[in-house]
């Protein structure tokens, strides 16, 4: 059973504890942890490397102050450049229910609760007069909310008596310093809420930010509980999950931030809160670094746009490096039924909460280049080095183009956030039985609303998360089909279409590939094209690259290209997209895993179903896909045979070795490609020889005959909605690599309200 101490507390606490049971580890604080109390650690590293045997401690409030810094204008849809600020000081209601969770003096995370505020006498209260009249009615009776993972938002302030909401706060920076036991939270942003902004009358006010709020607490300990080995000391819960195996997925994508204010080089970093819950009857390991036996969570965010109904195209406008999950909370997120297992293993029917704040925790986020995306493998001791980092307030986070969030030039574009789960136990279950891989369905989004012309952005949720489905779903109108070129061995891809048209005897033709879990990536893209078809606007689309840091686990740590790929229209048969072969280049801009590129062009033929040939990068045979394409193209073929390959030997780097099987050519050939019977191979092994030359596999596509013109051009009798990220035509010049960024100043973060 549980080692507990409970310390001693007020008679009302005490009633309150009376009918309380031991609560497992739950939830993730909202910003990067201070380690003031365990200096020299960098902070966020001693986070991510929590023991696993240990103390963990439940703490509430004991007394603190809250200050809220208010600008008047905010109220009134005021215009004007001068500030009207007000500053609102409370004192935090002694002994407050607003619960944190510490492990082994490291912050874990927030639990739901409240901290009820007291007007302060030096508060600035007088400025009460300008306020709205019921906010202004409501300030003695004010709590600051902690939510639960559902909601949207980590913390709302609201009337306590009526549970009126007047703001909902984003961002907002956690720090705890163990030593004085004591939990600061800084830099969150007031947006006011839905229901303010109606009473206000002016509803599309909701999600303004009018304001600032921080929180200096002392706190203390209601419950001390002992782990061994990563687990509370309690017998293990019968499992409850339904699936075979491990099997996990992102229940509940929760608050969606920009991480900090300020952009760099025209780009803001994002970070997306997770909840995700374990399906599978076996526990999930949740081993903290050096150890690799953990999940790797990348963010990634997308807009659909164009055409009268803003659908016509789906576009990944943002990505980020990847958090390396720690300390397993065992929630009940997914109403599966938790069996009670948490720390170092996520619990069959458990849920783990982590906060856009730790998701967005720069020394957490490991690069991609790491990881293979179907075994889950990389190595610990390489996959979040930060050594010789200089961090500003993008790195490494979801970089997001301003002009594509700026809601001027996006007028009526939707947005969708998408997590995934990279779990290397389900990898482990997978190569033990084949029949029960559990990592196709890793991936789930939602979408939410954007606040802003320039940043600070903020966002809203819109509806539920879609569970255990990709983005590309959302594509209103479009056909989206699942592509798994080796079952068993490597992981699948998605082939989205979507054909618009006749405007003027103009059709357009739209298409997006999205890799959510496969380690071989793809290099090429062919569309047949029929015969007299006048084909215009060629296009290309590509989210920002994340540039290269050492110890990225790229090809000398150059990060991956960003070069848009290139299109042959030697054959007037066919339009082919491609980038560099991995033989050529191992940093090439191919489409890696949790990646989606777009390929498109206008034609004056309307569209025919046939096949599309897609050309992996690192390793098999090309693919045919059905899709539609203009004008009399041949039929669609039926799809490969497909023959497994024995288990692969895991990647452990991006530098990994191709193999013989030589990717499909830049050009397309004269006459259609036959659909390729695919033979995967093994992929490549953690320890990379130097690269082979590919050798032709005579399942590809015949060698193209060039053609002496082309009826491909490039044009721009069609004007797309602003896309400010690169769009690559038939005339375009390559984007240049981004150039490194200057280290940031240092930052300050404030001192807490010290402990009376």
């Amino acid at each position: 059973m549980f080692k507990k101490t409970f310390i001693a507390l007020t008679l009302p606490l005490l009633s309150v504890l009376a009918i309380s049971v031991a609560t497992p580890l739950r939830g993730v604080s909202a910003q990067p942890v201070s380690q003031a109390a365990r200096s020299p650690q960098r902070a966020d590293s001693a986070v991510a490397a929590a023991p696993e045997t240990g103390t963990l401690q439940k703490m509430i409030v004991e007394n603190g102050g809250v200050t809220m810094d208010l600008d008047l204008n905010g109220f009134n849809g005021s215009s004007s450049l001068v500030a009207r600020p007000v500053t609102l000081q409370f004192q935090i209601g002694a002994n407050s229910f607003f619960p944190i969770l510490v492990f082994n003096d490291l912050l874990r995370g927030a639990e739901p609760g409240s901290m009820g505020l007291v007007p302060s006498r030096s508060g600035g209260l007088q400025s009460a007069v300008s306020l709205p009249a019921n906010l202004a009615a409501s300030l003695k009776q004010l709590v600051v909310e902690r939510l639960s993972s559902n909601q949207g938002y980590d913390l709302a302030v609201r009337d306590g008596n009526t549970g009126f909401t007047f703001f909902n706060v984003a961002g907002g920076e956690y720090n705890y310093d163990a030593n004085a036991q004591s939990l600061s939270i800084t830099n969150g942003r007031l947006l006011i809420s839905k229901e303010f902004a109606s009473v206000l009358g002016r509803p599309s006010d909701a999600g303004a930010v009018v304001g600032k709020i921080s929180v200096g607490a002392a706190m203390q300990p209601i419950e001390i509980d002992q782990l061994a080995n990563g687990e509370l000391q309690s017998g293990v819960m019968p499992a409850v999950g339904t699936v075979p195996g491990p099997d996990v997925i992102v229940g509940e994508l929760v608050d969606f931030v920009q991480s900090e204010t300020g952009s760099v080089g025209g780009r803001v970093g994002l970070a997306l809160g997770t909840d995700a819950c374990n399906k599978g009857v076996q526990n999930a390991a949740w081993i903290a670094l050096p150890s690799n036996n953990h999940p790797f969570i990348p963010q990634n965010l997308y807009r659909m746009s164009g055409g009268a109904t803003n659908d016509d195209r789906f576009e990944q406008i943002g990505e980020s490096w990847g958090k390396h999950a720690f300390a397993a909370a065992s929630s009940n997120t997914c109403n599966f039924g938790c069996n009670g297992v948490g720390g170092d293993h996520l619990g069959s029917g458990c849920s783990d909460f982590y906060s856009a704040g730790l998701n967005g925790s720069q020394f957490q986020i490991g690069s991609r280049a790491w990881v293979n995306p179907f075994t889950g493998v990389f190595v610990g001791s390489t996959a979040n080095d930060h050594t010789n980092h200089s961090h500003d307030v993008t790195s490494h986070r979801m970089l997001v183009d301003v002009n594509d969030l700026n809601t001027s030039l996006n007028a009526g574009a939707k947005y969708f956030a998408e997590a995934n789960y990279i779990v290397p136990d389900e990898g482990i279950w997978c190569a033990a039985h084949p029949t029960e891989c559990n990592m196709y369905n890793n991936a789930s989004y939602r979408q939410y609303s954007v606040s802003g012309i320039n940043q600070p952005f903020s966002f809203s949720p819109v509806g539920n998360t879609v569970r255990e489905q990709p983005a590309v779903k959302a594509w209103t109108g479009a056909t989206v089909n699942q592509i798994q070129p080796a079952p068993g061995t490597d992981g699948i891809w998605f082939m989205g279409w979507k054909v618009t048209g006749p405007n003027a005897g103009v059709w357009h033709y739209e298409y997006a590939l999205y890799n959510q879990n496969l380690d071989r990536a793809i290099q090429s893209f062919t569309v047949p094209v029929g015969a007299g078809v006048n084909v215009t606007n060629i296009g290309f689309h590509a989210p920002i690259q994340q540039p290269g840091w050492p110890h990225d686990g790229t090809q000398g740590d150059a990060g991956y290209s960003s070069t848009p790929w290139v299109v042959d229209t030697t054959d007037p048969n066919f339009i082919t997209w491609s980038t560099e072969t991995f033989a050529t280049n191992q940093n090439a801009n191919a489409i890696r895993f949790a990646t989606m590129y777009n390929f498109r062009f206008d034609a004056d033929q309307g569209p025919s179903p046939t096949s599309a040939t897609v050309g992996y990068f690192k390793t098999g045979s090309p693919t045919g896909v059905s899709i539609q394409a203009p004008g009399g193209v041949p039929s669609p073929s039926p799809s490969p045979t497909i023959t497994p390959s024995p288990t692969p030997t895991p990647t452990a780097t991006a530098t990994a070795t191709a193999t013989a099987t030589a990717t499909a050519t830049a050009t397309a050939t004269s006459t259609p490609p036959p659909t390729p019977t695919a033979t995967p191979t093994a992929t490549p092994t953690s320890t990379p020889p130097p690269s082979p030359t590919p050798t032709p596999s005579d399942t590809n596509p015949p060698t193209p005959t060039p053609s002496a013109t082309a009826t491909a051009t490039a044009t721009s009798t069609v004007t797309p909605p602003p896309t400010p990220t690169a769009t690559a035509t038939a005339t375009s010049t390559p984007r240049p690599s981004p150039t490194p960024r200057p280290a940031p100043p240092s930052r300050v973060r404030p001192t807490p309200h010290p402990r009376p």
